[in-house]
């Protein structure tokens, strides 16, 4: 039984309600860890039903169960479920860790009606006394769309301190009437009134004082960072928790660490403030032995330790118990994992042994093919990533586990809209390589953010999302919350994981029209571009063509000028000299009409051939085979004759004129 300890203790919370730690102990002791007794030892003595029935917790879980047999498949349907249900609600009432008490009311819940005076209108609200302040100002919202943190109600009957208080405490009768102010209208700090998307949208420079180190900082966020984030960022700057924090500065209405900076109602574009270090009692830390002590009712050195023990355990004291020892139990991963892919293994395989068959899926490979998996497919493929962070210390981890992630509901939104990935802290060295993992992926202020996240809350889901073309941490589900706020956060990630997805699925379609458009342009240009080089070439081996046909036919030309002048020299050097004038009668003097009408004037002999007048044009430059020659009287083509006869043979008179035509 001693292995079993932890269990004990979870299931006896569970069911008495008893959130104190070092009550639930004292009382298990008692009974030598006989759940059955310490719970009837608890019990009224009036009644059968347990404290814990009575509480609004249970009632919600209950309530959902009931709408969970109807297969509730859409985050809608969820939704609806969970607004139409008349029970109270876990998730609305001030979130306490364990160790903290919460109210419990058992009479019979009223419906009180509210009239709202607010802008010359009156608004009447009906809502059940077992409801809070902030589901009244939820509901004012809806009809006036006034911020929860910028409305002012007035005219209580009994002023609540928190948005978190429950209307039954108030003792308010049946009829109520309110007068509600915008903390705007009211002297809000900002320069001028903006509408919330205008705030969301804007950076806020806050300008925080440190007095443990006597600095001062100027730190821009913008309007959608919460309170507890701006935290958490300056815890890494003075070195001093979330919860060890004290803060001056923010506006007297804020309550709520988790409203943004664009609804506290600070200061736009600055505000100041001032941070230092809240005095801390020193408690005594209780170390407990879930699995191997033997302690019974008769030991009274147990009860002497509980007896030195602080009156109320400290926050940071009664979440985890330290120094469990077990030799039963075994971690959900060893000890220095190296191979991420072998721990997720082990992981699985280890959570469905110790919760059971009814879990997440949970994915099995490193976080950064997890990131793949989830967040960097096609939009129409894309899905959220939910990192379950384990610790083995955490005596929340078994109530988490078993009811929360085990929850029907839960299991359909995680399966449907999700990625499960999970990871065990136990153990340092596996939270040091997770930290170097998210930080490879994500980046340093992603891996920060883990790095922050307060140890005496875990296990968490940590919700991570890709929107605009970011991989980043959408929000953080800690282990002290109930199945409603689960729920909750897990139907706003999907529904806005579900808006970014349909705007980049947009996005994408419009991305592959320009692709395709473009791919058609270059495929058309490539074609042009294609037909023009051909175009290019042939142009190209046509001129070379041309190029070497002139080329050629130059050298031909060049060829024949050179035999024709070479044939000229020839020719010219057998022609005979020409007679003198007045040799003789037996000189003929020949004139030649040439083609452009000029002449040429030779003598030659009477017994000349007909061939030395043919030499003679030839020097000349009138080849026989290019120009014929013509007597006019009568007309004959003497280069058709035999060149031997004379020329007297020819009867060429002492004048005779003959004509040179060309071919």
């Amino acid at each position: 039984m001693a292995g079993n300890k932890e269990v004990i203790l979870a299931d006896f919370q569970a069911c008495t309600g008893i959130d104190d730690i070092g009550e639930a102990i004292l009382r298990l002791e008692g009974t030598n860890w006989d759940l059955l007794a310490a719970v009837n030892s608890v019990m009224p003595q009036d009644s059968q039903q347990l404290p814990s029935e009575m509480g609004p917790d249970i009632e919600m879980i209950e309530e959902i169960r009931g709408n969970s047999r109807n297969s509730l498949s859409s985050s809608s349907e969820i939704a609806q479920t969970l607004k139409n249900t008349n029970t109270p609600r876990a998730d609305v009432v001030e979130i306490v860790k364990p160790g903290t008490s919460r109210p419990r009311n058992s009479s019979g819940p009223r419906t009180l009606t509210f009239h709202i005076n607010y802008s010359n209108q009156v608004i009447q609200i009906d809502l059940p006394e077992t409801r809070t302040v902030g589901d009244l100002k939820h509901l004012i919202w809806e009809q006036t769309h006034v911020g929860l943190c910028h409305q002012q109600l007035h005219g209580w009957k009994n002023e609540p301190q928190t948005d978190h208080t429950i209307l039954q405490t108030l003792d308010l009768p049946r009829e109520n009437t309110l007068y509600m102010s915008a903390i705007g209208e009211i002297g809000d700090s900002s320069a001028e009134s903006m509408s919330l998307s205008d705030r969301l949208t804007q950076n806020y420079t806050l300008n925080v004082r440190d007095e443990i180190h006597n600095k001062t900082y100027k730190l821009k966020f913008p309007g959608t960072h919460t309170i507890l984030e701006v935290k958490s960022d300056v815890y890494s700057l003075i070195d001093v928790p979330v919860r060890n924090q004290q803060w001056k500065g923010w506006p007297s209405s804020l309550k709520d660490d988790k409203v943004t900076l664009a609804l506290s109602g600070i200061s736009y574009p600055e505000h100041d403030l001032t941070v230092g270090k809240r005095a801390t009692k020193d408690h005594k830390k209780v170390v407990v032995d879930l699995v191997d002590s033997n302690s019974s009712a008769d030991e009274p050195e147990d009860t002497e330790e509980f007896e030195d023990a602080p009156d109320s355990f400290s926050v940071e004291d009664d979440i985890f118990i330290d120094n469990i020892r077990s030799t039963k139990i075994q971690r959900l991963m060893p000890d220095k994992v190296e191979d991420e892919t072998l721990g997720t293994l082990h992981f699985a395989e280890q959570f469905e042994k110790r919760y059971g068959p009814v879990h997440p899926e949970f994915f099995t490979g490193t976080f950064e093919d997890a990131i793949k998996e989830s967040c960097l497919k096609p939009a129409k493929e894309r899905k959220l990533l939910a990192v379950y962070l384990h610790h083995d210390n955490s005596v929340l981890a078994n109530v988490f586990c078993t009811q929360l992630l085990g929850f029907e509901s839960v299991l359909q939104l995680l399966s449907t809209n999700f990625i499960v990935w999970g990871w065990d802290f136990s153990y340092e060295s596996n939270k040091q390589t997770f930290l170097s993992s998210i930080n490879q992926t994500l980046g340093p202020i992603a891996a920060l953010t883990v790095r922050s996240i307060d140890v005496d809350t875990l296990p968490v889901l940590m919700i991570i999302m890709r929107s605009r073309s970011n991989t980043e941490i959408f929000t953080i589900v800690h282990g002290n919350v109930g199945v409603n706020e689960l729920l909750t956060n897990l139907i706003q990630a999907v529904d806005v994981f579900q808006e970014q997805r349909r705007a980049d699925i947009g996005f994408e379609e419009e991305r592959q029209a320009r692709e395709r458009v473009k791919q058609e342009q270059d495929r058309a240009y490539q074609e042009s571009l294609a037909a023009d080089r051909a175009k290019e070439e042939a142009k190209q081996i046509q001129e070379l063509i041309e190029r070497q046909r002139k080329e050629q036919a130059e050298s031909e030309r060049l060829a024949e000028e050179a035999r024709k002048e070479a044939h000229r020299q020839a020719v010219e050097s057998n022609l005979p000299p020409e007679p003198l004038e007045g040799a003789g009668d037996g000189v003929l003097k020949v004139k030649v009409r040439l083609p452009a009408g000029k002449f040429l004037e030779r003598r030659f002999q009477s017994d000349t051939p007909l061939q030395t007048l043919l030499n003679f044009l030839i020097v000349e430059g009138y080849p026989t085979e290019e120009y014929k020659v013509l007597s006019s009287w009568p007309r004959r083509d003497l280069t058709s004759m035999d060149p031997n006869l004379t020329l007297s043979e020819l009867k060429f008179c002492p004048q005779e004129t003959v004509i040179l035509e060309e071919r």
